[in-house]
């Protein structure tokens, strides 16, 4: 029906679609930071593009996308594949797309579930200017590290984000003793996914 976000993105995209069966199957568990909400964003936008005979372009469907998602975080890397850097300024999305070195991805699912909304609570509304820059730095050298194929130069800038771990480390109390092993087998580095609370693991 018109409440499921599918359908939802699907007729924003298309309005004059007519009714069909749908059938939907995904593996992505909700409210655990591993972008399902924007999965059936993309999906709705390709349901709509396939079904209407639209010919929307990458370009166009990441913008779309971004509209109803509000950033290009997850549904750039989502439609375009691979590793993308993306930016949503003055209604634009800049996205830079680049292979992701070769590595092993260990997911950590807890069974609870951490609603977005939870998690966004705990962020500050502001930084220190100071604070910025250097949650900056690290962000930008973990970026340059991806691009340039340095694993470990990028698990160890990500196991120090000052963006979103440090104030959320209380909603995923797994998070330390994950990273601590993660650490003694000689991993690359681990992070929260999205809002948490799976923690990924590049080995």
């Amino acid at each position: 029906n018109e409440e499921n976000l599918l359908i939802q993105t699907a007729l924003k995209i298309a309005p004059e679609l007519t009714p069909k069966v749908i059938r939907m199957v995904s593996d992505i568990p909700l409210a655990r930071g591993l972008g399902s909400s924007s999965s059936v964003i993309v999906a709705g936008i390709e349901l709509a593009n396939r079904l209407a005979h639209l010919n929307l372009s990458p370009k166009e469907k990441v913008r779309l996308a971004t509209e109803m998602e509000g950033h290009p975080d997850n549904v750039a890397p989502a439609i375009l594949g691979d590793f993308v850097v993306a930016s949503h300024v003055e209604n634009q999305v800049y996205h830079v797309k680049h292979h992701f070195p070769m590595c092993d991805v260990i997911a950590f699912i807890p069974e609870e579930p951490l609603f977005t909304e939870k998690s966004r609570a705990v962020l500050p509304e502001k930084l220190a200017y100071k604070e910025a820059v250097a949650a900056s730095s690290i962000a930008n050298v973990m970026i340059a590290a991806i691009l340039n194929g340095d694993l470990p130069l990028a698990g160890k800038m990500m196991e120090q984000d000052k963006w979103h771990e440090t104030y959320r480390r209380s909603l995923v109390p797994h998070l330390k003793e994950i990273r601590r092993l993660t650490q003694q087998k000689g991993a690359y580095g681990s992070f929260l996914s999205g809002a948490g609370p799976t923690v990924l693991i590049l080995s």
